[in-house]
């Protein structure tokens, strides 16, 4: 069978055409920033992606034939709390806010559909934000871009932990086309509560009643059971950072609540080999002044990775073995495993700039679990339905 073919918008370092894999052919790649430009031509080649404004691609840019993908995780930081939920802005006012970009990605799909190459499906990626910013009113107004233009769709919310050691949940719009057909079993009659949680339930009751219509409840297979944990991946020698000395370690631990300091106390006396993931966060200390504290979990999985925007946005690691207790960041090569990326993955030199392409990516396993379970079996049928009819 002849692969799939796709554009990817936001393209980062390519992690969505990491997790498509080889049944997906790249027609076409975009990305502003060109650090993560330079990341995704060393690890898929130059001849794909463009580097720029999606403000300022045209029509022109874009594939002459219909794709059967368009995938786009745009910017989030103004769909989550490190942005202040100041939300995707209006459509005539997005040049105010990162995630504006979504309007001018979505001005191209509506191009695409009036010149009668709207692509067969279209998956959007962002941050559990997106179902609460702005009063849900930021969902809504995707769900009605989607709908606008005669797209059946659902969102679905995926943990990155089912496939990975990493708390990174994402909400995941899947949309296909007016006139595809989607095979019996793709999608149920109702929400699932593995995929549907309570907040995208309230977020799809204050969509429009037209969205409404054209919204369907995908049916995601639940994927096997994860084998590894956060201990599996860290690396005893990284070459990105170093170990901390023992003041330093010391400090690290100065900082944490008694409750936390009571967690590494137990995570000592368990006699095993323990990992635990630690950020810094401001917290109001017992007299209520806020002070930094150090917040450590020893649960097998890390925090959710984000973009080294300062300190405390990078996660720092605890090694406790018995009595010996070691510390240290997150080595850019850890936060490429928690993303899924096979260590043959290429990524930048400079650890900031590798934290940062990892840390605004989509989750390589998660990507591959929807193409297999549900893009790839919707996309062949609908093949297979063309080539009877054309017979």
């Amino acid at each position: 069978m002849a692969q799939f073919t796709f554009c990817e918008f936001f393209a980062g370092g390519g992690m969505a055409r990491a997790g498509l894999g080889v049944s997906w052919r790249c027609l076409f790649a975009n990305d502003f920033d060109e650090m993560k430009v330079s990341t995704y031509e060393a690890n898929w080649g130059c001849g794909d992606i463009k580097h720029g404004d999606v403000a300022k691609l045209t029509l022109a840019d874009l594939p002459a034939k219909t794709v059967d993908l368009s995938w786009a995780s745009f910017p989030c930081q103004d769909l989550s709390l490190a942005g202040d939920y100041r939300g995707l802005g209006r459509e005539r006012d997005d040049a105010k806010t990162r995630s504006g970009t979504f309007w001018p990605f979505w001005k191209l799909m509506r191009g695409l559909v009036q010149d009668g190459r709207a692509p067969r499906a279209i998956v959007l990626e962002n941050v559990y934000g997106c179902l609460t910013s702005h009063g849900g009113k930021d969902f809504a107004a995707i769900a009605s871009a989607l709908s606008g233009s005669d797209y059946r769709f659902g969102a679905v919310v995926i943990n990155a932990a089912h496939f990975v050691p990493q708390s990174r949940p994402r909400v995941f719009f899947i949309a296909i086309r007016k006139g595809e057909t989607i095979p019996e079993g793709l999608t149920t009659e109702g929400p699932q509560r593995s995929w549907h949680p309570a907040s995208l339930l309230g977020a799809h009751a204050a969509m429009t009643d037209e969205a409404k219509r054209k919204w369907v409840w995908w049916n995601v297979p639940m994927p096997a059971v994860r084998n590894m944990v956060f201990a599996d991946l860290i690396e005893e020698n990284p070459t990105s950072v170093k170990w901390h000395n023992a003041a330093e370690t010391k400090y690290l631990l100065g900082l944490m609540s008694p409750l936390n300091r009571d967690k590494v106390a137990n995570a000592r006396k368990s006699g095993r080999r323990i990992v635990g993931a630690i950020y810094r966060r401001t917290r109001p200390d017992e007299k209520g002044i806020k002070r930094q504290r150090a917040e450590v979990r020893f649960d097998d999985i890390s925090g959710c990775l984000r973009t080294p925007a300062g300190g405390s946005s990078r996660q720092t690691i605890l090694v406790v073995e018995g009595k010996t207790i070691r510390s240290r960041l997150l080595s850019s090569r850890e936060a490429a495993r928690l993303m899924g990326l096979n260590d043959d993955y290429l990524l930048p030199a400079r650890y900031n700039e590798a934290y940062h392409v990892c840390g605004d990516g989509v989750c390589v396993p998660v990507v591959r679990h929807l193409a297999e379970r549900v893009l790839e079996p919707m996309l062949a049928t609908n093949r297979a339905e063309e080539l009877i009819a054309a017979e």
